[in-house]
């Protein structure tokens, strides 16, 4: 769902902010790097939590796991709904002859592939925190 939305979003908003304010929104490398950002960051925790939880068969605090869940769930959905929106963006760009056209293209994708990271290492995340529900290890 969140997927779908972003697409149409990002799709409509270029039309829509053309048409009311006379000009697009821009996408700037700041806002392309900072969605990459978030995505190592992601990456990081869950790599972190897996060598804790998984590799070395520590456990996390109940409210350490219930943070860490939360978030991963959340920048899931949002990496999601981030992804798909400026893939939306750069859809609405394409036949368009403005000169700015290929600029906001290559930003928007790499936006795009920041979001999907993000969403990965969510989902990452989310796997690392799973234990074995407390069965003894063999």
């Amino acid at each position: 769902m969140c997927a779908v939305v972003g697409l149409v979003g990002g799709w409509a908003i270029h039309p829509v902010l053309s048409s009311v304010t006379g000009r697009p929104p821009l996408v700037s490398w700041t806002q392309a790097l900072a969605v990459v950002l978030v995505a190592v960051i992601m990456g990081f925790l869950a790599w972190q939590t897996w060598q804790t939880v998984q590799v070395r068969g520590e456990r996390l605090e109940l409210h350490q796991a219930m943070n860490r869940l939360v978030l991963a769930r959340a920048c899931a959905l949002g990496g999601t709904l981030i992804a798909a929106g400026y893939v939306g963006y750069a859809v609405s760009w394409l036949g368009d002859a403005s000169q700015y056209a290929d600029r906001w293209m290559l930003r928007s994708a790499v936006a795009a592939l920041g979001g999907a990271g993000v969403a990965l290492a969510s989902l990452a995340l989310e796997r690392a925190c799973r234990t074995d529900g407390g069965r003894p290890r063999p």
